[in-house]
């Protein structure tokens, strides 16, 4: 597998299993209870919900006479697992079953399948190229056997079969730049159709966080989200449906795609600092990995038996060393450059001398406010967090006054009977408030 190949395969992953279970990972959680939103192409049959059944990828290519192009299919398979308990000569569902220290659940998990092919470009000028894909179904039983020996039930593991088609076809573009567009369909075609199924049935026959990376040989991929100026035109043809296809692999390199389920950016990566897969990639590792210190033992109990992958999670975030929890905290990374090239960040106000947060005020009511100032909060009407509400005639003390990019000024401040204010303020950890929100107050004047 090539580098570029590589560091699109960790950001596959990544877009695989995004929203696979959430915080706190427990089967009985509201958020998990609904789940697989992205990528997820049902049965053409299934018109219960407006879920497609089918995606499109096109994309540019230039210099791609000999190209090969090398086609990765990825998605979930739905893993349907329920539990029984042994009664009589017969066995009963149920949705939990405890045996001695083991619990076991009934809940769908997820297998991961893979398909790929490699074909000439030149070969998809002349005629679209169908490739089938057809998984077969599965079905297990495991026995739950107690400490004694009995055996109190079982666990039914059932795959069904999933059918489906990459339909690839190239073209050449009208121009004198010699692009090519590539075209590939994936189309879910299993034949299931009972009208009046619930959506867990069709998504067993369903391909979930289906995905596609694209690589090419002999050519070079253009960017579809910032193209030359030359090839807008271009790229403004270009058809996708239910995916997003975007750069991948170290920057300037453009010889893979990620056609996504969800919104990236050209070259995304995985920051160096996350510890494993916490199947949420617009949340902090930071924020999740303390969250998921505080689960009860009855909770981490209940995540465990959830998914095989959860209990892999329980375990990364325990036993997680002390050097790696200090770098979830955050990092900077400046733009423009590799960090051994930086000497000056893009903007520091450290090396901006017209801006001071220790010693800079705003006149508020009247007031000069600056650090050390007292206020008392009074949150605006243009704020959605509800939080604020909670803090309305709080009193802070102003710990800066920053000046942001657009020229606004905000307050950093902490709250004056907040007991963990010296931790916040020796962490640089504030409140952030504009001028308009907070009511001068005079030395004199006692808390509330």
């Amino acid at each position: 597998m090539t580098v570029p190949m590589e560091i699109a395969r960790k950001v596959a992953d990544a877009v695989l299993y995004e929203g696979y279970l959430l915080y706190p990972y427990r089967a009985s959680a509201a958020k998990n209870r609904v789940r697989w939103q992205f990528g997820v192409l049902v049965p053409p049959g299934f018109t219960a919900t407006s879920e497609p059944s089918a995606s499109l990828t096109e994309c540019l290519l230039e210099g791609a006479g000999e190209a090969v192009a090398h086609l990765r299919l990825r998605f979930l398979h739905v893993n349907a697992r329920s539990v029984e308990r042994a009664e009589g000569d017969g066995w009963q569902p149920v949705h939990e079953l405890r045996s001695g220290e083991a619990t076991y659940l009934t809940f769908d998990e997820a297998t991961e399948r893979e398909v790929e092919a490699t074909l000439p470009v030149l070969d998809l000028l002349d005629a679209e190229q169908t490739i089938e894909v057809r998984i077969p179904g599965e079905h297990s039983t495991s026995s739950i056997v107690a400490p004694s020996g009995e055996v109190e039930g079982r666990v039914i593991s059932e795959h069904l079969p999933v059918h489906a088609v990459l339909r690839v076809g190239a073209e050449p573009v009208a121009g004198p730049y010699g692009l090519i567009k590539l075209r590939v369909r994936v189309e879910n075609t299993d034949p299931w159709d009972p009208l009046d199924a619930p959506r867990e049935q069709a998504l067993r026959r369903s391909l979930i966080s289906a995905h596609l990376l694209i690589g090419v040989n002999g050519g070079a991929f253009v960017s579809l989200l910032d193209p030359p100026e030359w090839a807008r035109p271009s790229v403004e043809t270009c058809r996708n449906e239910n995916t997003w296809p975007v750069l991948v692999g170290e920057p300037g390199h453009r010889d893979v795609v990620l056609s996504s389920p969800i919104i990236l950016y050209d070259h995304p990566d995985i920051a160096p600092e996350s510890p494993g897969d916490l199947f949420d990639s617009t949340e902090m590792d930071e924020m999740l990995h303390l969250r998921t210190l505080t689960l009860t033992d009855e909770e981490r109990r209940e995540a465990r038996a959830t998914d095989p992958r959860a209990s892999e999670l329980i375990d990364m975030v325990g036993d997680l060393p002390s050097e790696m929890v200090e770098r979830l905290h955050g990092v900077i990374r400046y733009l423009g450059a590799p960090a051994q090239e930086v000497r000056t960040p893009w903007w520091d106000p450290g090396a901006d001398s017209t801006v001071s947060p220790d010693t800079d005020s705003v006149v508020v009511s009247g007031v000069a406010v600056a650090k050390g100032s007292r206020v008392r909060l009074a949150p605006g009407k243009r704020r959605a967090d509800a939080h604020d509400m909670f803090l309305a005639g709080r009193t802070a003390q102003v710990e800066a006054v920053l000046l942001d990019l657009d020229g606004a000024l905000h307050l950093a401040v902490t709250l004056e009977e907040d007991p963990g204010a010296d931790l916040h303020r020796s962490h640089g950890r504030f409140l952030y408030f504009a001028p308009d929100e907070v009511e001068p107050l005079g030395t004199e004047e006692v808390m509330t």
